[in-house]
Parts: structure tokens; C-alpha cells; sequence
């Protein structure tokens, strides 16, 4: 009798909920009422005529050459939204409450170089993945050796909310180590440049062009003898967006005709790429 009214009451909430506009209930097989929207993402973006992509400055993917937004995701974003016949419009956000940012609707997609973890995809309507990356940590060339085995009491930095903050707070190899978040992985080289902190851990697409003989990060590496698990990168979206399923069918045909291939080959990042 018990399960019996649970149903009915949940029955007369989802009914309730249908009623509303914009919305619609189901009911799962344990009689719980389930809410989602109705409401077309993409009708939203296309009536504004532009859809707002959330990013932070980080080469090669989203960089500034003079006025000029340049790098991998820029112009992947681009030729997708011309694809799709939307305009892109670049928004700097703090990684850290991007999903709060998107949530909002201040933003209408994050694409920068994202990680895609469960907790994402559970939150967020993420695209198939593009591109694999992995952390790394970056110190200074004299350092390398010392910190390759072991990082116990030295400094470690990354940026706040993102894949490598996610791991030094989390993986046993930084247990002893020093970890503060900060604001951007482009701080986090700036630290280590600057000797504030020893050692940051960001993606490895960033260490590429980025740092090394004739870059301005000229006296810093990788420490290539630790290694941690392949990340793959996506786009996110909204919660049960239909922008993502047209976003997804553009990012295969752009490498379907060559196209993703060779703007990923312009910033040196082809053989990451992962779409077929």
C-alpha cells in the first residue's frame, strides 16, 4: 500500500510538473519524479545569433598574438560554428566556476582545453573527445633530477578547479608536498619562472611551444621520468543541451575533410587528436 501511494503521489508531481511551462517529469521505476528541460539550447543561442564560449588564456589552445585571439581551440570552436551557423563569441572566464559561469547562461559552452571526468558529464552535456592531453610537472632545468622520484616539502602549484589541481590534492605522490591552487596554468609557470614555487603541474599541451629553448620559459622542463594517467578533452554544454549533438556531427566532418587535422598540425598537437 505504501509503494502504491508513493506512485500515485509521484504520479500527480510528474503530471504537475508537465504542466509547467518548459519543463517535463518522468517517473523512474522507484516511483522518484524526475525533472528535465524542455527548453531548446540551441533556439536560445540561435535567436541571440551568437554562442558565448567560456575560456582562459593558455597557449597553444586560447592565446592572445597582439588584439588577436589565436590557438587550437579558438579556431577549432570557429570553423565548428560556422559548420553549425552560429557566431562565436570569446568570453574569459575563472576556470574554477566555469560551471556556475554556464549554468547562468553568462556563457553558452566551455571549450579551453577542458578534461573530461565523470563528475562533468554528470553535470554538464559534454561532446565526444577530441584531443587526449595528460599532467605533467614543470620545473626548472636544475631541478629536474631532484624532484623526479620525489616532490616531499617542495612547492607545487596549479590552477585552481582544474585536471592537475584535481590530482595534486588528490594522488598520493603530492601527499607531502606544499600545493596551493592558483589562479591560471599561465601563473603557474610564471611561479616557477620566478622561483616562488618549484614545481607546476598543468597539461602537457601547455609545455608544448610554451616552454624550452627559445621560449620565454627558456630555463624550464618537463620532469619526463613521472608520468600520470591520458586525460581526454571536450566541450561542455549545458545539462541536456541540443547543441551538442550538432556541435559533435560538425567536429566529425571537420575531420572527416582535413580540416581539424590541420589546424591541430598549426599548433603542433595532430597526433593528439582522437576524432574520427
Amino acid at each position: 500500500m505504501k509503494k502504491l501511494m508513493t506512485l500515485i503521489l509521484a504520479g500527480i508531481m510528474a503530471m504537475s510538473i508537465a504542466g509547467c511551462g518548459g519543463t517535463e517529469g518522468t517517473v523512474d521505476e522507484n516511483g522518484t519524479a524526475e525533472v528535465t528541460s524542455t527548453e531548446s539550447d540551441w533556439e536560445y543561442v540561435s535567436d541571440k545569433g551568437e554562442m558565448v564560449i567560456g575560456m582562459t588564456l593558455f597557449a597553444p589552445m586560447n592565446y592572445k598574438e597582439g588584439d588577436e585571439l589565436v590557438g587550437f581551440e579558438t579556431e577549432f570552436a570557429e570553423a565548428v560554428c560556422e559548420k553549425i551557423g552560429i557566431t562565436p563569441t570569446f568570453q574569459e572566464i575563472d576556470w574554477n566556476s566555469k560551471e556556475i559561469e554556464l549554468d547562468s547562461k553568462n556563457i553558452d559552452c566551455i571549450w579551453n582545453g577542458m578534461t573530461i571526468t565523470p563528475e562533468l558529464q554528470e553535470n554538464m552535456s559534454v561532446t565526444m573527445p577530441y584531443m587526449t592531453n595528460k599532467q605533467v610537472m614543470i620545473t626548472k632545468a636544475e631541478n629536474a633530477g631532484k624532484y623526479a622520484e620525489s616532490v616531499d616539502g617542495a612547492s607545487v602549484v596549479a590552477e585552481n578547479g582544474s585536471a592537475g589541481n584535481e590530482l595534486i590534492t588528490t594522488d598520493e605522490f603530492f601527499a607531502n608536498a606544499n600545493c596551493t591552487p592558483v589562479d591560471s596554468q599561465a601563473k603557474a609557470l610564471m611561479d616557477v619562472e620566478a622561483g616562488t614555487s618549484d614545481i607546476a603541474v598543468v597539461d602537457y599541451v601547455l609545455s608544448i611551444g610554451s616552454i624550452g629553448e627559445g621560449t620565454e620559459y627558456d630555463d624550464l622542463v618537463v620532469i619526463e621520468s613521472r608520468e600520470f594517467g591520458e586525460e581526454q578533452y571536450g566541450a561542455a554544454f549545458r545539462k541536456g543541451s541540443d547543441i551538442t549533438e550538432k556541435v559533435n556531427a560538425a567536429m566529425q566532418e571537420l575531420a572527416a575533410d582535413g580540416t581539424l587535422n590541420e589546424i591541430a598540425a598549426k599548433y603542433k598537437l595532430d597526433k593528439m587528436l582522437i576524432v574520427e
